[in-house]
């Protein structure tokens, strides 16, 4: 059934890509929702969030936005909300449905809020992966981040402490850089961050030293990738 899914998706944006133009084409909302159908995460079956502190979403309540796919087709207006735990991004149908996009890979851009989600393959244990990552500046080289959230069991009460709820808790974000359109990578301290720039190395040494650039921080990075754009 899945794969029924798929492929009449792909046929579908196929048939609307042959005439797009250089920029995005504008499509019907109501297409949107009729192209792409449900898609539970598996913690949704075992989990109830009511008996669960904390939240796994980025947003937790639905924002109206645009998604703009790799076909070069944008869709307006639709209610978005991104699930971190288990990398869903979910929308809000006209009937009130809250469904989970089926297939993910086609959105190369989805803006909601203050919030621009990508989905991009990305290098994590050494292994290529695909999923969503939040898009924090665009360029020759890109800056992504990744939000985490954990789920931690419910702990039962012991000698000396009393019980604990089930919790989603936030982690800090993952930041990964990407070139071009290789596999983004993640970094953990400035020597592998250095190492991923293709180019300009000493200048992007320098540039650290001198600003003192933080590497779990936002707003750092982005002044990094902001100046080896610019060179």
């Amino acid at each position: 059934m899945r794969k029924l899914i798929l492929a009449s998706i792909c046929i579908l944006f196929s048939n609307l890509y042959s005439s797009a133009q250089s920029s995005y084409q504008l499509a019907e909302t109501l297409d949107f929702f009729k192209a792409h159908k449900m898609q539970t995460g598996d913690w949704m079956q075992t989990l109830s969030e009511s008996d669960i502190e904390g939240s796994p979403f980025l947003n937790d309540e639905f924002i109206t936005g645009s998604i703009y796919t790799y076909q070069r087709m944008q869709f307006n207006d639709i209610p978005l909300r991104y699930n971190i735990y288990n990398g869903n991004l979910e929308f809000k149908t006209p009937e009130d449905q809250i469904l989970a996009l089926a297939a993910p890979e086609i959105v190369e851009k989805a803006i909601f809020g203050n919030f621009v989600l990508s989905y991009v393959p990305f290098i994590l244990s050494k292994k290529i992966k695909n999923g969503f990552l939040k898009l924090i500046e665009e360029g020759t080289v890109s800056l992504y981040a990744q939000p985490e959230i954990m789920y931690q069991k419910p702990q039962e009460a012991g000698a000396y402490k009393d019980a604990e709820p089930a919790k989603f808790m936030e982690r800090p974000d993952g930041y990964f850089i990407r070139v071009g359109k290789e596999a983004a990578t993640k970094f953990t301290n400035k020597k592998e961050l250095i190492s991923i720039f293709p180019d300009h190395q000493k200048e992007v040494a320098d540039f650290i030293k001198k600003n003192k650039i933080k590497i779990n921080k936002e707003k750092s990075l982005q002044q990094l990738v902001q100046y080896y754009n610019s060179l």
